[in-house]
């Protein structure tokens, strides 16, 4: 579900907000992948910010689309 939810904030270039353990993260998402532990993973930028940050699926909660907020990725998204 989660991967569903990415992917399509991600070919519409949506931004979406999140629970990261106990942190609020709004994110600019731009791909996902496995790390090298074989953990799912996305990788965005962090909004305020021009860091690209990793998160790890399993302590991603309470995902929302902002359906009104697109955006120009900072780097090439292959689609």
């Amino acid at each position: 579900m989660k991967t569903q939810i990415f992917s399509e904030a991600i070919s519409k270039r949506n931004q979406i907000k999140f629970l990261y353990g106990l942190d609020e993260v709004v994110l600019e998402p731009y791909y996902i992948t496995r790390d090298k532990h074989g953990k799912k993973v996305i990788y965005g930028r962090v909004t305020n910010s021009s860091e690209i940050k990793k998160f790890e699926y399993g302590l991603i909660a309470n995902i929302k689309v902002f359906s009104n907020r697109r955006f120009s990725p900072r780097i090439n998204v292959i689609s």
